[in-house]
């Protein structure tokens, strides 16, 4: 069985963006924690996005990637077009980039059912669809890249209304001053009148 892995940059407050929507100006990795994030990315056979999140991920479908940019971006690049992408979204008339297909809405049980019967791992991008996914029960691991940076406001990693545990599986510290968090969310069991948190294996 796969699983589905929520994989992010986020700065130290826990925006993943900040208050304007820009992300790359305070939180662009540096070539060690890309090529450590590829070492990660490469069980990952497909990648589940809301519209906005693959709109941005496209670039890499046609990015000119010669001698002269950095291994870990022609690394990270042959990564991501040789996955399937799911993209979900009400509005998307086409795409892209090949290996893609367009879901209407989020189904909880598709997903469960695509874990169930492919064996590469798959992986949310973006927020908003992780934050289902979290909600669902189908996210399995959670690795949070958290960038040397306070940015005051903006999109947070997880939407505000979500509520879990987590048991921390590993952490490393780069020389950029990012720091890698590697968690597993905890099960939620609900009684009648309070929320018991119990680690499942």
């Amino acid at each position: 069985m796969a699983r589905l892995i929520y994989s992010t940059i986020a700065s130290l407050d826990g925006f993943f963006e900040d208050a304007k929507g820009l992300f790359f100006e305070w939180a662009q990795p540096d070539e060690e924690v890309l090529s450590f994030l590829n070492d990660r990315e490469r069980t990952v056979g497909t990648f589940l996005y809301g519209r906005r999140m693959y709109e941005t991920m496209v670039y890499w479908e046609t990015a000119s990637l010669d001698e002269s940019v950095p291994p870990s971006l022609r690394d990270w690049a042959q990564i991501w077009k040789s996955a399937e992408k799911v993209v979900y979204s009400r509005t998307l008339q086409s795409i892209s980039s090949a290996k893609t297909r367009i879901e209407r809405s989020f189904d909880p049980e598709a997903v469960r059912r695509l874990k169930e019967t492919t064996d590469r791992d798959l992986s949310v991008g973006g927020p908003e669809l992780a934050g289902q996914a979290m909600k669902a029960g189908l996210v399995d691991e959670i690795r949070l890249y958290v960038a040397p940076a306070v940015v005051g406001g903006g999109k947070h990693w997880l939407p505000v209304d979500n509520r879990f545990m987590l048991e921390l599986l590993g952490t490393h510290q780069f020389s950029s001053g990012f720091v890698f968090l590697r968690y597993r969310p905890a099960h939620v069991e609900r009684r009648s009148s309070f929320t018991r948190f119990r680690v499942t294996a």
